[in-house]
């Protein structure tokens, strides 16, 4: 089954290899300036490497063939990448608000002048990956993740900008952490929705898009359906959802006929290709149901 990550994996190793090599030149220059604004800024390109690779990973394995104990194959690795991405970031977005305490308590000495420059080609860096991924983050809930990641770092090199002109005009050096600390709680509202994004699909929840009483209603107006037992639609992976239930007829000659519609509705109505429709006779589960008693 193809993905929507996979049509975009190119763009994912430009910004794969953007972000490693800066990511490099981050550490190197927030060792040197003392800055935590910086370290942060680096932390986070070192998550977005990761998450970027993880990514990449995702999308090969989602890629390989389906085999007869996973009849899917392996599409949903990409919604554990997003997951996993989601679960890195707010686990390092602690570790930066108690680097943060540290350093109100005990303020380091900054370098502002190259804290500045690594800080600007970091942004430029960072706006190249943007563009790429923009696009195909409203496709893929993996890339969607991926991209949150560089957007986070985007965010991180204007607050170390900021920082670093604060630093070499007045030379307050609380300015650094204060930023550090504002670029994680950026991040979590952002990372808490993918979070909850990844885990509403790995529970097999109903698509935020599909109104599944519209969807019910729709089905029992076609003609001939009694009732509609069983309805389910649920996300594969990203750009995949599928739909299966049960349509009672009361007149099984015209099961060509309402499957046709059926599929009509579930297509043009609500985007659902990927359906299994299971139709069942009226007049024998009215037989089933008086022998029960």
């Amino acid at each position: 089954m193809a993905t929507a990550g996979g049509r975009h994996k190119g763009k994912l190793s430009i910004a794969l290899a953007l972000t490693i090599t800066f990511m490099a030149v981050e550490v190197i220059g927030g060792l040197w300036t003392g800055s935590l604004a910086l370290l942060a800024d680096a932390a986070h390109m070192l998550t977005d490497a990761g998450g970027l690779a993880l990514a990449l990973i995702a999308i090969r394995f989602a890629e390989r063939p389906r085999t007869p104990q996973n009849t899917y194959g392996y599409v949903r690795m990409e919604v554990l990448a997003a997951l996993t991405n989601a679960v890195v970031l707010l686990l390092l977005t602690v570790y930066i608000f108690y680097e943060a305490y540290q350093r109100f308590l005990d303020p380091p000495e900054i370098i502002g002048g190259p804290m500045l420059g690594v800080a600007i080609i970091g942004l430029v860096v960072n706006l190249i990956s943007m563009r790429m991924l923009s696009a195909s983050s409203t496709e893929s809930l993996n890339i969607k993740g991926a991209y949150f990641e560089v957007l986070a770092d985007m965010l991180g090199s204007l607050g170390v900008i900021i920082a670093a002109i604060v630093v070499l005009l007045t030379g307050w050096k609380m300015v650094d952490p204060l930023i550090g600390a504002g670029i994680g709680l950026f991040i979590v509202p952002r990372t808490w929705v993918l979070l909850k994004q990844a885990i509403h699909i790995l529970m097999e929840g109903t698509p935020p898009e599909i109104d599944m009483a519209l969807l019910e209603k729709k089905l029992l107006e076609i003609p001939g359906v009694a009732a509609v037992r069983d309805l389910h639609v649920w996300t594969i992976t990203s750009g995949a959802d599928a739909m299966s239930g049960h349509l009672v007829v009361g007149d099984m000659t015209a099961v060509r006929e309402t499957l046709t519609a059926a599929r009509e509705v579930l297509s043009n109505g609500f985007g659902l290709v990927h359906t299994t429709i299971e139709i069942e006779d009226a007049a024998l589960q009215k037989k089933e149901a008086e022998a029960s008693f």
